[in-house]
Protein backbone atom coordinates (compact mmCIF):
# COMPACT_ATOMS: atom_id res chain seq x y z
CA UNK A 1 0.00 0.00 0.00
CA UNK A 2 1.28 3.44 -0.91
CA UNK A 3 0.22 6.72 0.65
CA UNK A 4 1.02 10.20 -0.58
CA UNK A 5 0.12 13.78 0.18
CA UNK A 6 -1.65 15.78 -2.50
CA UNK A 7 1.45 17.99 -2.77
CA UNK A 8 3.38 14.98 -4.10
CA UNK A 9 1.01 14.91 -7.08
CA UNK A 10 1.01 18.70 -7.60
CA UNK A 11 -2.54 18.89 -6.25
CA UNK A 12 -1.84 21.05 -3.19
CA UNK A 13 -3.49 24.08 -4.82
CA UNK A 14 -6.36 22.06 -6.28
CA UNK A 15 -10.00 22.24 -5.29
CA UNK A 16 -11.60 19.41 -3.37
CA UNK A 17 -13.44 18.44 -6.57
CA UNK A 18 -10.18 18.27 -8.54
CA UNK A 19 -8.64 16.07 -5.84
CA UNK A 20 -11.80 13.94 -5.85
CA UNK A 21 -11.63 13.54 -9.63
CA UNK A 22 -7.91 12.65 -9.48
CA UNK A 23 -8.58 10.00 -6.82
CA UNK A 24 -11.45 8.60 -8.86
CA UNK A 25 -9.41 8.42 -12.07
CA UNK A 26 -6.40 6.86 -10.34
CA UNK A 27 -8.15 4.39 -7.99
CA UNK A 28 -7.01 6.21 -4.87
CA UNK A 29 -8.57 6.34 -1.43
CA UNK A 30 -8.99 9.82 0.03
CA UNK A 31 -8.03 10.22 3.69
CA UNK A 32 -9.16 13.56 5.06
CA UNK A 33 -10.63 15.48 7.98
CA UNK A 34 -12.44 17.71 5.48
CA UNK A 35 -16.23 17.36 5.64
CA UNK A 36 -16.48 18.58 2.03
CA UNK A 37 -15.24 15.19 0.82
CA UNK A 38 -18.07 13.54 2.76
CA UNK A 39 -20.55 15.72 0.87
CA UNK A 40 -18.88 14.88 -2.45
CA UNK A 41 -19.23 11.18 -1.63
CA UNK A 42 -22.98 11.63 -1.27
CA UNK A 43 -23.29 13.18 -4.72
CA UNK A 44 -20.97 10.76 -6.55
CA UNK A 45 -21.74 7.14 -5.74
CA UNK A 46 -19.06 5.97 -8.19
CA UNK A 47 -16.41 8.13 -6.54
CA UNK A 48 -13.36 6.99 -4.64
CA UNK A 49 -13.55 5.59 -1.14
CA UNK A 50 -13.18 8.12 1.67
CA UNK A 51 -11.58 7.60 5.04
CA UNK A 52 -13.09 10.47 7.00
CA UNK A 53 -10.92 11.26 10.02
CA UNK A 54 -13.08 12.70 12.79
CA UNK A 55 -10.65 12.88 15.68
CA UNK A 56 -10.63 16.64 16.19
CA UNK A 57 -7.36 18.42 16.66
CA UNK A 58 -4.69 16.00 17.76
CA UNK A 59 -0.96 15.55 17.51
CA UNK A 60 0.54 13.22 14.93
CA UNK A 61 1.41 10.46 17.46
CA UNK A 62 -2.27 10.30 18.47
CA UNK A 63 -3.36 10.23 14.83
CA UNK A 64 -0.86 7.50 13.94
CA UNK A 65 -1.91 5.43 16.97
CA UNK A 66 -5.55 5.68 15.89
CA UNK A 67 -4.65 4.45 12.41
CA UNK A 68 -2.56 1.60 13.82
CA UNK A 69 -5.54 0.54 15.92
CA UNK A 70 -8.13 0.60 13.10
CA UNK A 71 -5.96 -0.40 10.13
CA UNK A 72 -7.03 -4.07 9.92
CA UNK A 73 -10.74 -3.22 10.04
CA UNK A 74 -10.20 -0.24 7.74
CA UNK A 75 -8.55 -2.43 5.10
CA UNK A 76 -11.30 -5.02 5.45
CA UNK A 77 -13.99 -2.34 4.97
CA UNK A 78 -12.23 -1.10 1.84
CA UNK A 79 -11.93 -4.67 0.51
CA UNK A 80 -15.67 -5.12 1.10
CA UNK A 81 -16.43 -2.01 -0.95
CA UNK A 82 -17.26 0.51 1.75
CA UNK A 83 -17.32 4.01 0.30
CA UNK A 84 -17.11 6.08 3.51
CA UNK A 85 -15.26 4.88 6.57
CA UNK A 86 -15.20 7.11 9.63
CA UNK A 87 -12.40 7.11 12.15
CA UNK A 88 -13.66 8.67 15.35
CA UNK A 89 -12.75 8.82 19.00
Amino acid sequence: MEAFHVAHRDLDRSTDKEIWDYAKANNCVIVSKDEDFFHLSGSDTNGPPLVWVRLGNCRNPTLFAAFDFVLPSLLQALDEGSKVIEIRE
